[in-house]
């Protein structure tokens, strides 16, 4: 599928001025087919074709694992949420005190009140300041012979800064520090790889770049480390053998299941695999051109208004990703947000600014519709 083709995949309302994935995206057409064809097949044959089901929900894992470049689908889990794969982080690992992870000073909370909540065990939490010149060297400067894990936001989610996860993910590996990377800006908008980053655990919510309903969420762990971080749930869908109820004699799943405990969810997985189809037919390199050519488009036309705007997102290219963050120089932003609201615009308030994150899709005239507004 040509990249202009991916615009006829959506069915917004002809008054919005859709500008708000980095929130929560609208769903394809195929995507919202799937759920009413699993919907109806609910309705009419209840659980019949369960088998079928797993085959969808193992083409998920199978979409998911070349979307990262994982090794194998035994490094994925499906989990609810970030938040859920980052509390399995934090408290799955065997901490001891004096141990000291290195966060960013931009994190959304998901990712700072679980290593925060580390602090009763002994564990000191290192902000590293990310509003500098050089970011990587102040996340690599906080890393000293105590530091157990460094985690930090692929894509800052009010800023927009993008890191060089290369550079701090080599360092890790050389300083023998586990990387966690909370991707949930950057993987369905820009291209991912793990292993170029060497990330230990990466986690993701399928709702906002990847096109998805809420509620379903990768979780990446890499292989060498699954046996070591301990499972914080139990249920039977984590077992080695789930199928076998009566077994006294049960063991956690050797795999990424074994982060499951319980009954998948279903409806989800059937919406995140649709949509990552969407993704994959177009291709991840394309879909990043795409998206940062609107994110550039947006800089450019705020720039233009330099006495009205400010820009908060740093725009050399390196930096630049799927959100552009800017703040008004002669009107309360409240006051911005509202009269953007009531025009139509899906924006979001952050960092002291104005929001916007277009997606490949957005037609160049929905931005000039928006840039018209300022």
């Amino acid at each position: 599928m040509q990249i202009e083709a991916l615009e006829h995949e959506f069915e917004l309302a002809s008054d919005l001025i859709y500008l708000n994935h980095a929130a929560v995206s609208p769903w394809p057409r195929r995507t919202a087919a799937a759920v009413r064809a699993f919907a109806e097949e609910n309705l009419h044959e209840g659980s019949r074709h369960y088998l079928q089901w797993q085959q969808t929900e193992q083409r998920l894992r199978e979409r998911l694992q070349r979307l990262i470049g994982a090794r194998g689908v035994d490094e994925i889990a499906l989990l609810k949420n970030t938040s859920e794969g980052l509390s399995f982080v934090a408290a799955g690992l065997d901490w001891h005190s004096g141990d000291n992870v290195v966060i960013t000073n931009q994190e959304f909370p998901s990712n700072r009140v679980v290593w925060e909540s580390l602090r009763p065990r002994g564990v000191e939490v290192r902000y590293a300041d990310v509003s500098v010149e050089d970011p990587e060297q102040a996340v690599i400067d906080r890393v000293d012979d105590r530091t157990r894990l460094v985690a930090l936001s692929a894509v800052q989610y009010g800023t927009g800064l993008r890191l060089d996860l290369r550079r701090i993910g080599r360092h890790c590996e050389d300083a023998e520090v586990l990387f966690c990377v909370d991707a949930i800006q950057q993987i369905g908008a820009l291209p991912f790889d793990v292993r170029e980053a060497r990330a230990d655990f990466v986690v993701a919510d399928g709702h906002k770049w990847m096109l998805a309903p809420e509620g379903l969420a990768l979780f990446y762990c890499r292989r060498e480390l699954l046996q070591k971080l301990q499972p914080l749930e139990y249920g039977w869908h984590m077992l080695a053998d789930p199928g076998n109820f009566d077994n006294p004699d049960w063991q956690v799943a050797a795999d990424a299941r074994r982060f499951e405990c319980g009954s998948p969810n279903m409806l989800g997985t059937y919406a995140l695999e649709a949509s990552l189809s969407l993704l994959e037919e177009i291709g991840m390199d394309r879909i990043g051109e795409a998206v940062l050519h609107r994110s550039q488009r947006i800089v450019e036309g705020v720039r233009t208004r330099f006495d009205h705007y400010e820009l908060i997102t740093r725009t050399q290219p390196e930096r630049l990703a799927g959100i552009v963050t800017f703040r008004p120089l002669q009107e309360p932003v409240d006051d911005l947000f509202q009269r953007l609201r009531a025009a139509g615009v899906q924006c979001a308030q952050r960092a002291g600014g104005i929001r916007v994150s277009p997606h490949a899709y957005t037609p160049l005239s929905v931005i000039r519709r928006f840039l018209e507004l300022l």
